[in-house]
């Protein structure tokens, strides 16, 4: 038999992955900020490529803890 649903937890598990992506875009910026100059144009781009991925993500990540506090607010 499946467990049941458990989403007391989620919207505290998505602020954490909010604030590691968001510190992980900064580091990435300040990486670059840093040692851009001495690292190679395709490195640059990966990197520039990565942050663009976690830009959507904060994003869906956001929309997430809307539809889950929603979700609990009707329980």
């Amino acid at each position: 038999m499946p467990k049941p649903d458990n989403r007391e937890d989620n919207v505290h598990r998505l602020q954490d992955a909010v604030q590691d992506t968001i510190e992980n875009f900064r580091e990435a910026k300040d990486y670059l900020n840093e040692f851009g100059d001495e690292i190679s144009e395709s490195e640059k781009e990966q990197i520039l490529e990565k942050n663009e991925r976690r830009k959507k993500s904060i994003s869906g990540f956001r929309e997430e803890i809307k539809d889950e506090a929603k979700h609990q607010r009707e329980e």
